[in-house]
């Protein structure tokens, strides 16, 4: 099979506009999540999110803005951000043959806010004022749709939607495409833009959103006793991935490579993970066999760590159960505590956060871990940065596991690294 490396990256996150200043965010350990400013938030139980500070009028068309969804303009700019990164023009008439490019992008519900505004401009102002493009703006292939029209990808357009596991899916998706020759390049990832009192009421009914509202940048806290809940987020984030040999052929630089992945369900509970942890450990075994990797070659793992009680404890006791012994030279950690959860684009922000961290060689902190809970087997980068081995071959998982029992894992090495 092809080598899959990772060509372009770009990066609309709490943290920052970009990728530099995402990974600066990260590397210093820094909080993205502040308080809901808007008026509609005011008597919102939760009132504190991980919230994108982008100025998409002047980044899109006055066009562009009528006919997208936020989840669709934030994913074209990251996307432009991406493929710029890997050397290329971002329009449909660019460098790369045109039947060979694809757009897989992976969100967990897609254009609710314009759902939301449409219904609304519905019922209070009449048929005649609801979008011509109400449905184009809402359904959940438009990021990618979006995103594949401004390429000109004619291999494929594909929308994974598997709820916080979707942009981890939509690399795996990719990855297997590109194996299998039916594309060369592939612009994918993820986009969420759901900072709206519907989903924060319902997931805070559902007692899974932190309540911190007096401590917000305090409020995602993995593996801490003190945890109460996620903190939501959102943004966009986009990889190119190529295979190796249509990167070595343009000259492209390459970030690292997507090595392998694995998928499994738990078939346990619409929202609770499955409590041994049977799901997530296959798909991280998967992953690993895929990429043909032992567990003594990992270093390295961004856990889904989302700051739930159940959660973090069975993720943490799955990687030491699938390790073993070897579990304890790897660093892990969860940088949701940074950046809250950006549902379906999350898999695709942390496995850029896991590429970035094998070329820098350095691990990203777990921020607010002050009482960690007892005898969960892995090592943690608690509160600082850890390095990595200085030379040598490096690998790392991700993992991302969503409500409806979906676990994706990634598997990505330093491999093939330039520039």
């Amino acid at each position: 099979m092809s080598t899959i490396v990772v060509t372009g990256l770009g990066a609309l996150t709490p943290l920052g506009n970009d990728v530099a200043s995402t990974w600066e965010g990260l590397r210093s350990g820094r909080s993205g999540i502040g308080t809901i400013e808007q008026e509609w938030a005011a008597d919102l139980p939760v009132r504190f999110a991980g919230q994108v500070d982008v100025d998409v009028d002047s980044q899109l068309t006055r066009i562009e803005l009528r006919h997208m969804d936020r989840s669709s303009q934030l994913a074209v700019i990251a996307a432009r951000q991406a493929w710029e990164d890997a050397g290329l023009t971002f329009s449909p008439e660019n460098e790369i043959d045109p039947n060979r490019a694809a757009s897989v992008v992976g969100t967990g519900i897609g254009g609710l806010r314009s759902t939301i505004s449409q219904w609304e401009i519905l019922k209070t102002k009449g048929q005649r004022r609801v979008s011509p493009f109400a449905v184009p703006m809402l359904m959940s292939n438009a990021p990618a749709a979006n995103v594949g029209l401004r390429i000109g990808a004619r291999a494929g357009v594909h929308t994974t939607v598997s709820a916080c596991a979707s942009s981890n899916e939509a690399i795996s998706l990719a990855l297997d495409m590109l194996r299998a020759g039916r594309a060369d390049i592939a612009l994918v990832g993820g986009a969420e833009a759901l900072i709206h009192p519907l989903p924060i009421v319902s997931f805070a009914q559902m007692q899974a959103l932190s309540k911190r509202n007096d401590e917000p940048q305090r409020a995602s806290r993995p593996w801490d006793r003190g945890r109460d809940g996620f903190v939501m987020g959102e943004g966009s984030v986009m990889l190119v991935l190529e295979t190796l040999e249509h990167a070595t052929a343009r000259g492209a630089r390459v970030h690292g490579t997507i090595a392998g992945s694995g998928i499994s369900a738990d078939s346990y509970d619409m929202v609770k993970p499955d409590p041994s942890g049977r799901g997530q450990r296959a798909a991280m075994r998967k992953a690993l066999a895929d990429a043909d990797l032992a567990p003594a070659d990992i270093n390295h793992i961004n856990a889904h760590a989302t700051s739930t009680p159940a959660g973090d404890v069975t993720e943490a006791h799955g990687i030491r159960e699938l390790l073993g012994d070897d579990a304890d030279h790897v660093v892990v950690t969860g940088t949701k505590s940074m950046t809250g959860h950006l549902l379906g684009a999350a898999g695709a922000l942390e496995t850029m956060a896991t590429l970035l961290a094998l070329h820098e060689r350095i691990v990203p902190p777990t921020i607010n871990l002050d009482d960690p809970e007892d005898d969960l087997g892995v090592t943690i980068a608690a509160n600082e940065a850890v390095g990595l081995p200085s030379e040598g071959r490096l690998a790392a998982l991700n993992n991302s596991f969503g409500f409806g029992g979906h676990n994706v894992a990634v598997a990505v090495t330093n491999d093939n690294i330039t520039g």
